[in-house]
Formats: C-alpha cells, structure tokens, sequence
C-alpha cells in the first residue's frame, strides 16, 4: 500500500495493523494507521539519543578488541616466518658430510658476496651439507673475511670445517690471470734465449686446474685458433677499433693491445672462445671508461691511434717520463717525421735486441717506424693505465727527442736536432747506447 508516494508499509501478519519500515520515520504527511480492535500498540524501535551513543561506544570497543587480536595474530605468524627463514638461511639442521669428499669442483666467489651468501653457494654446489656447518666453522675465522673474488677449487660433500679449510688454502683459487704492462699478445724470445710469456700463454696457464688427478688446461694453440677464426664484432672489441682491426693482414697481431693490462678472473671450464671474450669485452668498457673513445678532441688522435700511441710509450719510456714521450710522439706527427722508434722495429722479430742493427730498423713491416712514416698498424703491447692518460693528456712543449742518457733511466728531452746529438754524446760514454748508434 502506497500513501501519496511519500512512503510504503507494510502490514502486519500477527495483528492486521501497519507499521513502518524499520528506515521510515512518522511524517506529518503520512495518515496514522488505523486501530483494530484486539491489537496491542507497536512500541517504538527507535532508541533515545543517549541509547544510542551508549551502543556506538560498545560497538568501538568490540572493534578495538578484534583489531588488537588481528595485530597480536600478525606478530606471532611474521616471527614465525622470520625464524623459518634463518633456518632456512643458515641451515635447517647442523647437517654435515663426514669423509674425503667425492669430486673436485670449482665454485665462484662473486664480489660483494658475505659469508652467509659464500656458505650458501657451497651448499648449491654440493661442497657441505648445509649452511649451518660451514657458517659455525667460518666463525671467527678471519681468513674467510679475505677471501677475494674469484674461482676456486673445493671438493664435494666434505665437512662445514674442511671446506672453511680448502677455501682459505694459499693455493685454493684458480682461473687467475695477471697481465703485465707491456706484454705482447705471443711470446718475446731475446737474441740471448730468454723467453718472456706472451699474453695467450698467461691465458693458457691461468686456465689450469687439477680436477681429480687430471690437468685441464686451454691450450695455447685453442687461443690462437679462436684468434684466427672469430671477428673483432664477436669477440666485443670496441667500435672504434673493429675496421681498424679487420684491415691487419696478421690474424694475430691485429688483436694487439685489445686487452687490457691488470688482474682478471677466468672461468676454466669456460673455452678459449669465451674466455677471450671475456678478456675483449670488458677491456673494451674499461677503454671506454678511461676516455678513449672521447681522444679526437684533446690530441687530433683516434681512440685507436691513441692506444697505439700508448703502447709505444709502454715501451720506449720510464712511467715518470710517459707524458713528455706521449708530447714527442703527438709532436712528430705534427711535422711529419719518423718516429724512429727502436721498439717498432723489435716488435716483427722473430729474436728481439736490446740495440737494433742497421739491416732490422731498414726492414720495411707494417709497424716499423724507422721504414715509414705514422704510427705502426697496432699496438705493439698492451699498454698500462697510465701510458692511456699520458697518450690522453700529454705534458706541453715543444721537444722531438729523447734519449736515456745514464742507467738510473735519466732521459732527456730537446727540440734541436744537436742537442739530441749531445745527449747521445752523453749516454755512449755511460755504456747506455752502443757506440755504433
């Protein structure tokens, strides 16, 4: 039943009276309903002001009581996640293998790593039962706070204490490589027989590694494969240098200087292929971070040139004197004369000399500098830090030559081409330069 659209009742079953929806107050507008005999007046559903703010405040304190119990239930179910996550970090049980282990394996320690995350690596490699039982035997060691980046060789399923033991063994890492500033690519035989290791040697020998009584090695003859077979674009040498590269008639030379002077970590199971990548690739970020692709506007030369500039200067000069060769260097360029270079001329023999012959600096090659004019094809070494920024930055003046003069390495600098002769004057007497030259 409707009442002028104001409103709705319905009726009630029990007593055939009406009363209002529980959401409908009386009105003004709307008729009282009509008394039938027998039926009790409906009291009121509606509670007095003060009843209902007696109710709201019960309410709150119901809602407060369960909000509590929630937070308190939180608590206790993220402790409980955080004790099953150190369990689960540190080891669930003390497990640990007992014995002589079972394989030799080679695990990574990267940079950055704690001793939580060393101990978990070996659990993935199957060094130590768990984590727990390397943890508790690192405990305060100080060996394992030293321990550097790198591979090292471990043994499978051996104890929490013996794994701590081989890790921290003098001669537990492998896969280390160390270039020295200076050194070529193949060895440097001298007229008298000594042997200095080229760079694919080093390679060879820092990829070594005796596994269970047998010696693995990448072969020198895997590099030089690899170096043959694969172009500048594969292995990741720099842009500036990949046509540069490719022009060299010498598959082996052409990749001359590409790698970088300094400490590096290689994976010996890796190939010859990938190690050399590894070797092009990050050298080339690091050339990169030096400045190298950015030396056209300081010196005129290409990052190319400029590290073939930075090799000669490896070479022919003292680390305290590379700014004032690399200004020689720039210099001759300038006016277009020889470089004259003794290092040049050594680097395409076969048998390398402390003084050079007239018939070897008149031997035309591509990196002979007393046979041509510029700079040699390559590098003709891999040059330090230090030999870039000087090739980078060189000292200021005005000189063409320099000589050492006496063997505590005093060279001097001229611009005159007598006083050059002077200095050579000078360093014959001391027994610097063969009284030929």
């Amino acid at each position: 039943m409707t009442d002028g659209g104001h409103g709705s009742y319905e009726p009630d079953r029990t007593t055939g009276g009406y009363i209002p929806p529980a959401n409908e107050g009386w009105r003004r507008d709307v008729a009282a309903p009509l008394y039938v005999p027998g039926a009790e007046p409906e009291k009121s559903s509606r509670l007095s002001r003060r009843d209902r703010g007696r109710v709201r405040r019960a309410e709150l304190r119901r809602r407060r009581r369960r909000g509590v119990l929630v937070l308190v239930f939180l608590v206790v179910l993220l402790a409980g996640i955080g004790v099953v996550s150190y369990k689960y970090l540190v080891g669930s049980t003390d497990a640990d293998f007992a014995g002589p282990g079972t394989a030799d394996v080679v695990v990574q320690v990267v940079s950055g790593q704690t001793t939580t995350d060393i101990a978990s690596t070996m659990l993935d490699e199957g060094v130590v039962a768990s984590t727990g039982a390397f943890l508790s035997a690192a405990k305060g060691n100080a060996a394992i706070d030293s321990i550097h980046p790198g591979y090292y060789k471990m043994r499978t399923e051996i104890s929490g204490a013996d794994a701590v033991a081989k890790l921290t063994e003098a001669n537990a890492r492998v896969g280390a490589l160390v270039i020295p500033e200076g050194r070529q690519l193949a060895d440097i035989t001298t007229v008298d027989g000594h042997v200095t290791p080229g760079i694919i040697r080093l390679i060879s020998e820092a990829s070594c590694v005796d596994r269970d009584e047998r010696l693995t090695c990448v072969e020198p003859g895997e590099l030089q494969d690899a170096l043959i077979g694969t172009g500048p674009e594969q292995f990741g040498v720099a842009d500036w240098a990949v046509d540069r590269v490719k022009a060299v008639p010498d598959p082996l030379r052409r990749y001359e200087g590409l790698i970088q002077a300094g400490s590096w970590d290689l994976d010996p199971d890796w190939t010859a292929g990938e190690m050399l990548t590894h070797l092009f690739t990050q050298s080339t970020a690091s050339f990169n971070a030096m400045g190298l692709a950015e030396t056209k506007d300081t010196t005129g030369l290409s990052p190319y040139d400029t590290l073939i500039a930075a090799s000669l200067i490896e070479r022919e000069a003292q680390p305290q004197d590379f700014p004032k060769v690399a200004r020689v260097i720039i210099n001759r360029l300038a006016v277009d004369q020889q470089l004259q270079f003794d290092s040049t001329v050594n680097y395409a023999l076969v048998s390398q000399e402390v003084a050079t012959t007239d018939e070897d600096r008149a031997r035309v090659t591509p990196w002979n500098t007393y046979a041509m004019h510029g700079l040699p094809a390559t590098p003709i070494s891999t040059p330090g830090e230090g030999a870039i920024q000087a090739a980078e930055h060189p000292a200021d003046g005005d000189w063409l030559y320099f000589v050492t003069v006496d063997k505590n390495g005093t060279t001097v600098f001229t611009s005159k081409f007598e006083d050059h002769e002077a200095s050579i004057v000078t360093a014959r007497a001391n027994g610097v330069l063969d009284s030929g030259r």
